[in-house]
């Protein structure tokens, strides 16, 4: 029996292995980095060890000290979570031999899977579809899909629509696998253009007996990364599926999997066929879903399964799985702007209303399986996911409508999140009707925000940050804010973006022109627009030390985040012309050029590292690279001055 697990592993995830372990009464270790240590999930272990450091080659990624922590903590098994180490057939083994509990699968089974080469042929041994290139390519096989055999992320791959750029596309593809994964292997295969992702859930034993929980869609993708999931997919014909699930049944039996495990698909809805794409030797990111369907708890099956296959006890669950009766989605709430670059800094505020945490219960609800909590510090050294927002009812409609609710109301306050296009996504018709395929985030055009209500919100914020300066007041506080026996102008607020918000102080009360101010506070807004009673809950943050003040304005259709520009501008603030700054904080990862060198518009002037995603900074315009502020391996805050790109006369 295991009596004390440590996860290695951090947020979220660890944090979801703690809550079924606190329930069976498992004690727990946590690992954790410098810049994790005042995360909630280093809180709630049992015991904790530092692992020095904060880049993952230094901490997570440290199979020594892993096992050394799970050695010293007194802890006789480890779960890997997802990511980090979770498929590594070496730390598998390096905790078998330090004679501790492995949950996860065999090394072997990890080593199968691992190799998206190995894999396909396994597949087609077991007689599981798998898709086929032909040796020698010609303009009907376009297009074409060049895939690294270790990757995953999207990263070293490449799409290819003329055949002349074959070979150029293999060894990029190459040569990003080779310094993403330490192996250069790629390989070619037809390219679905209207494909669904669709993977199906299984519990193997290791003796033969496979447990399938279903199919999940996870074809909402950017970049080839999942956002949007759910289970059971939606608009897929009984049949196929039953096929799915039977095509994963043999692909685990053909490697005796043990573990929770999932078998992915790239599904052709045009044709309702289906191909392999890979198996995730590991517990999934999108897992809760399948949970909440099907009432049951992965993690206890994983360590049921882990303890049965070290002799304690027998495993006895069922093959003759029910069809699952809910229907359940999941969002990827991540710290990202639009574009998709990754955003850190102090989240102020990060509330999202819910039913449950990390678990299972009732018919209908919100869980939150979040690793972080309201004043935590969002690093550049990790994934950018912040929580994972699930919705579940007895049907999706109803699902759906869940989830945009718990979106809209949620306060999440400090760094940028991607929120708002979630929201956008839930509601646009092709995923209501269950239409969208792994391109259709892509694709799609970006919707445009509602003039009126964006401009209720700006003027709302303004309103608290008048309010928050008049609660702040020593004297005179019986009179009313920007009081003037003369009125000769009214008050002006401006934020970064936006139109000055002008506003009178009267003795009733604030007022500004066409709108009517109902009620203020520094934290609450009522407004009259056009005839309808708008409410806007907001907090007002001062950073520090530049003492820029923000305000956060939450509101019935959006958020908005509104930074003051001040009356004055501190000379010490301003910077040069052409001056570049960086956009997030960060590794210097390269420097292209050098002081004194010719540049062109767009021309790449240095390379940063942030959450696992390298960005390029480039010339903004013609000219002389007059600067060089930093060098390799440097740490960045946001908005350092990096490099200065004087433009040609």
């Amino acid at each position: 029996m295991i009596n004390r697990l440590l996860v290695a592993n951090r947020g979220e995830i660890a944090r979801r292995v703690f809550a079924t372990c606190r329930r069976l009464g498992i004690e727990t270790v946590a690992v954790h980095s410098d810049a994790d240590s005042g995360l909630p999930f280093v809180a709630e272990a049992d015991h904790a060890v530092r692992l020095p450091g904060n880049a993952p080659a230094d901490t997570y990624l440290r199979i020594d000290l892993v096992v050394e922590a799970a050695l010293k903590s007194g802890a006789d098994a480890v779960h890997p979570g997802y990511g980090f180490l979770s498929e590594n057939a070496d730390f598998a083994r390096a905790v078998t031999d330090a004679g501790l509990t492995w949950v996860g699968p065999s090394p072997e089974s990890i080593e199968a899977m691992g190799s998206k080469v190995e894999a396909k042929r396994l597949m087609r041994e077991a007689g599981v579809p798998t898709l086929e290139a032909p040796d020698d390519p010609t303009e009907v096989d376009l297009p074409l899909l060049v895939k690294a055999s270790a990757g995953g992320g999207g990263r070293g791959m490449r799409i290819v629509r003329s055949l002349d750029r074959l070979d150029a596309e293999i060894e990029a593809a190459r040569a990003e696998a080779e310094s993403a994964f330490g192996d250069g292997t790629v390989f070619v295969e037809p390219y679905v253009e209207r494909g669904r992702h669709v993977e199906v859930q299984v519990v193997g034993d290791g003796r033969g007996q496979v447990l399938v929980l279903g199919e999940r869609d996870c074809s909402v993708q950017r970049r080839h990364q999942k956002v949007v999931e759910e289970a059971p997919a939606p608009e897929l014909d009984g049949d196929v599926a039953d096929a799915l699930h039977e095509a994963a049944r043999r692909a685990a039996e053909a490697i005796s999997y043990c573990g929770a495990g999932t078998v992915e698909f790239l599904y052709d809805p045009d044709t309702e066929r289906f191909f392999f794409l890979e198996m995730n030797t590991r517990l999934q990111v999108e897992h809760p879903v399948t949970e909440l369907v099907w009432d049951t708890d992965l993690v206890d099956l994983q360590l049921a399964v882990a303890e049965a296959a070290n002799g304690a006890g027998t495993l006895g669950f069922s093959t003759s799985e029910d069809a699952p009766q809910r229907h359940a989605i999941e969002v990827r709430l991540y710290a990202e702007d639009a574009a998709y670059v990754p955003q850190s800094g102090r989240l102020v505020t990060f509330e999202v209303d819910h039913d449950l945490a990390f678990g299972l219960g009732g018919e209908r609800g919100i869980r939150v399986d979040s690793g972080f909590a309201s004043g935590n510090e969002v690093s550049t050294f990790y994934d950018a996911m912040l929580a994972k927002v699930v919705s579940w009812a007895p049907n999706r409609e109803q699902a759906i409508r869940q989830l945009v609710a718990a979106l809209k109301r949620a306060r999440i306050h400090g760094v940028t999140t991607n929120r708002e296009q979630l929201v956008e996504i839930l509601t646009d018709p092709v995923f209501v009707a269950g239409e969208m395929t792994t391109t259709w985030l892509e694709s799609r055009p970006i919707s445009a925000e509602s003039p009126s209500d964006s401009r209720a919100s700006v003027v709302a914020g303004a309103l608290m940050l008048a309010a928050e300066d008049a609660a702040r007041r020593t004297v005179q506080q019986g009179v009313p804010a920007a009081w003037r026996n003369v009125v000769s102008q009214p008050q002006r607020i401006t934020f970064e973006g936006h139109e000055p918000v002008e506003w009178w102080g009267t003795r009733d009360g604030f007022v500004v022109d066409g709108v009517t101010v109902l009620e203020v506070s520094p934290t609450h807004v009522r407004l009259e627009v056009d005839g309808v009673t708008v409410q806007y809950d907001g907090l007002v943050d001062v950073q520090r030390p530049s003492g820029t003040r923000e305000v956060y304005v939450d509101g019935a259709l959006r958020s908005v985040r509104l930074r003051e520009v001040p009356r004055f501008t501190d000379p010490a603030d301003a910077v040069a012309s052409g001056s570049l700054l960086a956009p997030m904080p960060g590794t210097v990862v390269a420097v292209t050029v050098e002081a004194g060198r010719e540049v062109v518009a767009g021309d790449v002037v240095l390379v940063l590292e942030a959450m696992k995603m390298q960005h390029t900074v480039t010339a903004p315009h013609d000219g002389t690279v007059t600067e060089i502020n930093v060098e390799p391996g440097a740490q960045v805050a946001s908005g350092e001055v990096l490099a200065v790109v004087e433009e040609k006369a």
